[in-house]
């Protein structure tokens, strides 16, 4: 593998790693609390259509840890708006 492909293949995995990992302390605390009450859904239903576009986009161009990172991610801000939404119908 050239140093170039080598690079940039480091730096898509890196990014995804840190995308994937950034709401994992959030999520951590919306479980264990159980509230996800200072979270805006707005925005968390605009993240996870992001999200779902990314997922969209990256299976067009083959781009799979596009894929992977937005998915791993859209679970995760899947389960923090499934937790706000049972807090807040109780």
């Amino acid at each position: 593998m050239p140093t170039e492909t080598f690079i940039i293949t480091a730096l898509g995995v890196t990014a995804s790693a840190l995308s994937t990992l950034s709401l994992l302390p959030q999520v951590a605390r919306t479980w264990r609390t159980g509230s996800a009450r200072d979270i805006s859904a707005t925005w968390l239903i605009v993240a996870l259509a992001s999200m779902l576009l990314w997922i969209c986009y990256g299976s067009l161009v083959s781009a799979y840890a596009i894929v992977w990172a937005n998915a791993l991610t859209f679970v995760q801000a899947g389960l923090i708006l499934a937790i706000k939404l049972r807090a807040s119908a109780a």
